[in-house]
This record gives C-alpha cells, structure tokens and sequence, in this order.
C-alpha cells in the first residue's frame, strides 16, 4: 500500500543538525518533514543541501531561537507563515502549506518557561490565538494535519515521572486546557491512536540528564494531530529514536505519520 508520510522534528538549530537531517531524509523518505527551532535567519537557510537531496524547502525563521521549515517532496500548492491576527505575527513559530491535497500546519508553540513568568500567559495565548487561526482558515472537514514541538504532554504517560513534574510549564492544568481548546476544534491525537495507553514513548530527551533515553526519562511534547478524515486514513504513527542517539543530536527526536494515499 503506498502511503503519504509526514514526520516532524524539532532539530534545535538546523544548521547543527544537517549531519542527522540530511541521511535520514535520503533513508525514509518522508513526503513531508516539518521542522522546529531552525535558528537561523532566512538568507542563511541551508536550501541547497534539501535540494541536493531531492526536496523543496519553505522556511520562516529569524535570530531569535525559533525558526520553521517544511521539506517536501513536492512542490507546496500555497505557503504562508504566521498567525495573522493583531498581535506579533510570530511568523517564525507557524508555518503552513498544502501538498497532495492535505493542509500542513507545522507548529514549535512557546515553551512558556515557568507558570509564574509572562512567557507562560503568552503562551497561553497563543494557543488561544491558535484556536482562532483555525476557526478562521480551516474546516474540521478538511483534510489538515496539525503537528510540531507543541511543548505540552497531555497525559501522565506523556512524562516520565508524572508526579515530580506536575506544575511545569509544559505539564500542568493550564496548559491541558489550552490544548484541549485546539483539539476540541477538530483534532485527533494520531500517535495515541496507534499507541493508546503506551508509557516511555518519548520524542524528547532532556540534554541535562545523564543517558535519559536509555533510561527512558522523556517527554512527548511533539504531536501529530489531525481532522478526523484524515485521522481515519492513518495507518501507524512512530517515534524514530535513532536520530537522538548519533552523535551530536538534537534533543528532540524524529515522529512520524503514516496515511493512506488519497490518490
């Protein structure tokens, strides 16, 4: 059967990480790869080495430690960047196209810090404001998957030691609520609906403890979401670990969708 694949990695300077990106794009394929935390401002975007590779590249990014990018296999239908409402636009947090027909909003949402600091009300609101991005541009009938370094964990099975990080900014009330005003939209968690109730499926590795991933001590702050059309052609969604055991790794690692081809 032949699939349309979508993967997302949050590569944490893409400029650092071409020595993991590059192989594993010629090795896997992917129709469409979104990236987070480029970190690097557009001029200097590596374009020529996805070109090498076979793929087109759309990128937003800036000099602060954000940045986005999707690589295709083919050429986007329409790109745009940004949340287009009245505040900062954050172009270099979203970044959106359509390739073969399926709406791709590729997502690093603000990690918000500590609950007591303004980074935690902003993001907050960004979710809200992503909230009206989506009533304003999409159906929850179309065919949209929405994915990214979302920096929220859902569930206690998202965290390695529930109890101890209660409260952090990506896993406490607030941020649950905020998430669930984007999936009560329309959206689907695709990697729990090939992994339900599934514990140490993490796509992120805290840098700072010492053999986390062989330890298991993740997150899964990166999601795969998606409208129930789509959610329903999924056949499997996977985390890729080997990207976060090479040398020099992102501290983030590669999640992958796999759908049915709608042609």
């Amino acid at each position: 059967m032949t699939t349309f694949n979508i993967a997302t990695y949050n590569v944490n300077s893409i400029r650092s990480r071409l020595h993991i990106v590059m192989p594993w794009l010629r090795e896997n394929r992917p129709d469409v790869l979104c990236m987070q935390e480029t970190k690097v401002e557009d001029a200097k975007f590596p374009v020529g080495d996805f070109e090498e590779a076979g793929y087109h590249v759309v990128f937003s990014g800036g000099k602060r430690y954000s940045g986005v990018a999707i690589a295709s296999l083919e050429k986007p239908e329409s790109v745009s960047s940004g949340l287009e409402d009245n505040e900062p636009f954050d172009t270099d947090r979203l970044i959106r196209g359509v390739f073969s027909g399926i709406s791709v909003l590729n997502l690093y949402v603000p990690q918000g810090r500590g609950r007591d600091l303004p980074q935690f009300q902003y993001k907050l609101q960004w979710f809200a404001r992503l909230r009206n991005f989506l009533e304003r541009h999409y159906s929850p009938d179309d065919m949209l998957v929405c994915c990214g370094d979302i920096n929220v964990a859902r569930e206690e099975i998202d965290v390695h030691d529930p109890k101890r990080l209660l409260g952090h900014a990506d896993f406490t009330p607030e941020v649950w609520d905020a998430f669930d005003s984007i999936t009560s939209w329309g959206l689907s968690d695709v990697f729990r609906k090939h992994h339900p109730g599934e514990e140490e499926q993490y796509a992120f590795f805290d840098y700072r403890i010492p053999a986390a991933v062989s330890r298991g001590l993740g997150w899964r702050v990166d999601h795969m979401l998606a409208t129930a059309s789509l959610a329903g052609l999924s056949v499997d969604c996977y985390i890729d670990l080997g990207p976060r055991l090479v040398e020099k790794p992102s501290d983030h690692t590669v999640m992958v969708a796999k759908f049915k081809n709608l042609s």
